[in-house]
């Protein structure tokens, strides 16, 4: 199992102490240090969607500015933006045998899923 995210997000945190307090094994790969392919970006947009993976909410969207983001309306306009600004991709999002298995950190989803 990967999580994917960024070491200093905390949400990320909050994701990873929960997995480590119930003793779940997983590898973890930080976007900023490592990055991620537009292989993979394409292969989670097929299974969940490319709007669940831009991060609305998050200050790398909000500073984007108005323009910016009224052009993120493709899937491939949004794989760009992750490809260029990593911290823009929803976290964390964990994987197991190449399948998403959550995206966000929910206490009561990570339950019914670890």
């Amino acid at each position: 199992m990967i999580v994917y995210g960024i070491k200093n997000c905390n949400t990320v945190k909050s994701a990873l102490d929960w997995l480590k307090k119930k003793k779940v094994e997983f590898e973890f790969h930080d976007y900023k240090s490592k990055g991620i392919t537009e292989a993979k970006l394409k292969a989670w947009s097929k299974q969940v969607g490319w709007e669940s993976l831009v991060n609305k909410r998050g200050t790398t969207w909000r500073q984007l500015g108005e323009v910016t983001q009224k052009k993120i309306t493709t899937e491939k306009a949004a794989i760009a933006l992750m490809l260029e600004k990593t911290s823009v991709i929803k976290r964390p999002l964990i994987e197991k045998n190449g399948k998403v298995l959550v995206l966000g950190f929910d206490e009561g989803e990570y339950k019914s899923k670890f």
